[in-house]
């Protein structure tokens, strides 16, 4: 009898821990980086940087604004990345963001850009969309990328707001299909973030969902 007891109140344990974590993230959205995780330095765990280990460790650092986590950017000369992300961009189709721009150099570019890789070439070359905060470039410009190169899209346009939270969503999904003619992997290859060469720049929490 006592083991059947026990035996009833794990179940009602384990059914509480799954119903938290339903509640916790919603039905058809899931997160790439909530940057909560960091190495002792401060640099996200996980990501690595496109170049110099060293100087990407001393721009790119995790902070608190209050209880929130995010990203600071501090006068990077390259950007970083994360491979291996659990996502089906077909599925979870829509990616949204927050970048606050803290300070840009006149004619700073790019301000700051986020590099959504959805496939590889026959090479394993990453195929990429770059959505960009540019200084100078219209908003709504696309540049198709070349062999090595990521394609770009403008999604903002000039250095203000200065010191207020943005937030992006794009439908990452049916812009590759629209750029690069043709289906996506069933896996994302990864997700890059870069700021511009003398800028100070945020990012929060990246996201993805169904809608």
């Amino acid at each position: 009898m006592m083991r059947f007891v026990l035996a009833a109140l794990v179940g009602v344990l384990c059914l509480h821990v799954s119903w938290a974590e339903l509640e916790a993230q919603p039905a058809g959205q899931s997160v790439l980086e909530d940057f909560t995780a960091k190495d002792a330095d401060g640099f996200p765990k996980e990501w690595k940087a496109q170049h110099g280990e060293g100087k990407a460790r001393q721009s790119y650092t995790v902070q608190l604004d209050g209880t929130q986590p995010f990203l600071a950017v501090r006068k990077a000369d390259q950007r970083i990345y994360k491979r291996n992300i659990s996502w089906a961009p077909k599925a979870m189709p829509v990616l949204t963001w927050r970048w606050r721009l803290k300070a840009a150099p006149a004619g700073a570019e790019p301000i700051a850009a986020v590099f959504v890789s959805l496939d590889t070439d026959l090479m394993v070359i990453p195929v990429s969309n770059k959505y960009v905060w540019s200084s100078t470039k219209a908003k709504g410009t696309t540049t198709e990328g070349g062999m090595f190169g990521a394609s770009e899209i403008i999604l903002r346009s000039g250095p203000q707001p200065i010191g207020e939270w943005i937030e992006e969503r794009v439908n990452v999904y049916e812009d590759f299909k629209r750029i690069h003619q043709h289906e996506p992997a069933d896996k994302a290859w990864g997700i890059s973030l870069q700021g511009g060469p003398g800028v100070e720049v945020d990012f929060g929490s990246l996201t993805v969902s169904s809608h």
